[in-house]
């Protein structure tokens, strides 16, 4: 039967969808029938049969049906359309549009839950100007940067936002080291765990990472997401967020080590998929975050998924595409703790290895 399941990628914009029904390294001896309704796929031969029914809001147009083609180790590859648009994806929810002034809030450490800021309320929640910031006025004063000297750090009651980190007056939180003598004085790290969370940029200033910390309102509780989830969300809002905002579709990902990790291409953000796992156990991919990241079996799961393209940089790999890449003024660069950036390319490798072979790559990137 249906050993591996089925995949269907499907893209919002264009309303179009590719199946791919799962088999092992081969084809079955017997004559496979594959049935494709507006709701359901189900697939019989061998005296087996297997159905899924999709999700709500997901439906195929099946007249549209074409290219049917098998790929050794991948299965049956189909193409089609849907006959309506899927819903929506949740709107991305930012941390611009979390923090509001005047509101008490909680920082926890999203690893452990220990509470970092306890009861905090900010007067102002400013976005700050994008790093190379102080270049650009330089091109568009005709006297001396006025700003030349002036950093700017935030005062008791402000909380001011970057593109992958939130910075804080540290007024007087406990856990923030004395003076910063050397790079390894600056981490700031959980008492608890003691996963790094930040650094301390200045004596009164605090830069703690948006994959790092949960922010809850006071009146809240602590919820925990498993790891990996946490990480790969905050990591595609950042993507997100930048394109829209700068159309901009690569980027390095750098350590707080100063190293280029990863480099990422965006291709897309409005890709859905559903997965069905079959009988298969081979999907349900433990990592080591301790959460599973394909559902193991049973019913049919549902993502909003972005998709990107990546070549990985740690050992000197691609050291002259990353070298290329930092030079280009069409790349941004996302600063992540180092333990993150190594993180992040073990979910994108899992990632890549949960999908049909002839799926994995483009040009020589993975996928």
């Amino acid at each position: 039967g249906m050993a591996g399941g089925f995949l269907l990628e499907i893209r919002r914009r264009t309303q179009s969808a590719l199946l791919v029904i799962r088999y092992g390294a081969d084809l079955p001896s017997a004559p496979v029938d594959v049935t494709v309704a507006a709701d359901r796929l189900e697939v019989s031969g061998g005296g087996s049969c297997e159905a899924a029914a999709l999700p709500a809001g997901v439906r195929l147009a099946p007249s549209s049906c074409r290219g049917l083609r098998h790929l050794p180790g991948d299965g049956l590859h189909l193409r089609m359309r849907l006959s309506r648009p899927p819903p929506g994806a949740d709107l991305v929810f930012t941390l611009r549009e979390s923090l509001k002034p005047q509101k008490n809030y909680v920082f926890y450490c999203q690893s452990c839950g220990d509470i970092i800021v306890k009861d905090r309320k900010f007067l102002r929640v400013l976005p700050l100007p994008s790093e190379n910031w102080s270049a650009l006025v330089e091109e568009w004063c005709c006297h001396p940067n006025p700003f030349a000297r002036s950093t700017l750090h935030p005062q008791y009651g402000d909380c001011f936002l970057g593109d992958t980190f939130f910075l804080l007056n540290s007024g007087n939180e406990l856990h923030v080291p004395e003076s910063p003598k050397s790079k390894e004085n600056t981490r700031v790290i959980c008492k608890r765990c003691k996963t790094m969370l930040g650094e301390t940029v200045s004596p009164d200033t605090i830069k703690y990472y948006v994959t790092e910390v949960i922010i809850q309102p006071s009146e809240g509780s602590f919820s925990t997401t498993p790891r990996s989830q946490f990480v790969q969300s905050m990591v595609a809002q950042c993507l997100v967020e930048l394109s829209s905002a700068k159309s901009t579709f690569r980027f390095t990902i750098e350590g707080d080590d100063g190293k280029i990790y990863i480099l990422i291409w965006l291709l897309n953000s409005d890709t859905l998929l559903v997965e069905s796992s079959g009988s298969s156990s081979s999907h349900s991919v433990f990592t080591l975050f301790g959460d599973i990241f394909m559902p193991s079996s049973g019913p049919v799961g549902t993502w909003n998924a972005v998709k990107v393209l990546y070549q990985p940089c740690i050992k000197s790999r691609n050291k002259d595409l990353a070298d290329m890449w930092e030079n280009d003024i069409g790349v941004h660069p996302l600063k992540f703790p180092s333990e993150t950036c190594l993180e992040l390319l073990l979910i994108l490798g899992l990632s890549t290895s949960s999908l049909p072979p002839s799926l994995r790559c483009m040009n020589s990137f993975q996928v």
